[in-house]
């Protein structure tokens, strides 16, 4: 194992050694390390060779999506690389922005009643890894996390994690941020409320939440929302859950489409600006308007107008309804469909 600790990087040689012809010399962030182990060779008596260290990492597979791997250093010194697990773990530790606790609630319901399975295999080996404590808690029905978080103590959690879809992240989103805004006095009739994913390296993802109020009331916070034709089909598929994914989707559409009819709508919103100037002050992490944008209104009968924060997955659509927002901030995407022009009906804005 040749191996050097640079400023925030780690320096190693894959391959045999140094000499080695083939080997060439690669480099590491150490912030994308989330965990360290001493590596060894186990046996049936118990006990086990030591053969080095493995690093736990995180790699950026593509835009917003990380993928976890290993890397192994070989050293069979035992001194050694008590040395360097020691030394790693400390530095780990002085990344202090890291969760260490955290409150999870998981809907069984959820993507064809697998969420269980996938949290028990894919999530909580990583957190465990990771050395983040958590205290899950299994929902029960519609609204069990929005209720408990009312009266859950938090002051113990680094973060809340949801594990399960669209619906159920609303749902916590809706109680935490109405939690908060109420515990701090504010009002929370407002268009967007800004919110914080926060990842086991500590990376923070800002995320769009929408307010949805009438005539002054504030309803709820989420993600998304329909109203019309495909407001009518969730609310159907929603009280047939009884029913399986597949049939619970083809009767409501069918349902929905049989009482279809369009709604009279006035819609307001401002248009999403990709000019380079302000594309440029999103990449430097400024992604407000420059005050000059001008708010336009469309008015008719729609058959169904949709709001989205987020790509909002499904079998029907995988990279999503609303693939362009991707999480970006202050982005959220609409859609209206229209019977005054059905040729050119699809009325589709990128607003801010």
């Amino acid at each position: 194992m040749d191996t050097v600790v640079l400023i925030g990087k780690l320096n190693f040689f894959s391959g045999d050694s140094k000499y080695d012809l083939l080997c060439k010399e690669e480099l590491i962030e150490l912030k994308d390390i989330f965990s360290v182990k001493l590596k060894r060779r186990c046996f049936a008596s118990g006990h086990g060779t030591l053969l080095g260290i493995t690093l736990f990492i995180c790699l950026k597979k593509e835009q917003n999506k990380l993928k976890d791997s290993t890397l192994d250093l070989i050293n069979l010194s035992e001194d050694h690389c008590n040395i360097w697990f020691r030394q790693l773990k400390k530095i780990l530790a002085g990344f202090s922005n890291r969760p260490k606790s955290l409150k999870i609630f998981l809907n069984p319901q959820s993507h064809k009643k697998e969420a269980t399975q996938i949290y028990s295999e894919k999530v909580e080996p990583l957190l465990k890894i990771a050395g983040i404590k958590t205290d899950v808690t299994i929902t029960e029905y519609e609204g069990h996390a929005l209720s408990l978080l009312k009266e859950c103590e938090l002051q113990g959690f680094d973060g809340v994690v949801c594990v399960g879809g669209d619906g159920s992240a609303s749902e916590v989103a809706h109680a935490l941020l109405l939690r908060a805004q109420q515990s701090a006095g504010l009002e929370t009739d407002r268009i967007l409320t800004p919110a914080r994913a926060q990842l086991p390296l500590g990376h923070i993802q800002p995320v769009d939440v929408c307010t949805f109020s009438t005539t002054g009331k504030l309803l709820r916070f989420g993600f998304s929302a329909m109203f019309g034709f495909g407001g009518r089909t969730l609310a159907l598929a929603e009280k047939h859950r009884w029913m399986s994914p597949t049939q619970r989707r083809d009767f409501a559409v069918i349902k929905a489409l049989a009482k279809l009819k369009p709604e009279d709508c006035e819609i307001s919103f401002l248009p999403f600006n990709s000019s380079p100037d302000l594309q440029e002050r999103r990449a430097q992490g400024s992604p407000k308007s420059d005050g000059n944008d001008q708010w336009q209104m469309i008015q008719g009968q729609f058959l169904n107008v949709s709001i989205m924060a987020i790509p909002c997955l499904c079998s029907v659509a995988p990279r999503g309804l609303a693939p362009d927002t991707r999480l970006h901030p202050r982005l959220i995407n609409l859609y209206g469909e229209s019977m005054e022009e059905m040729n050119d009906s699809k009325v589709t804005c990128n607003c801010l």
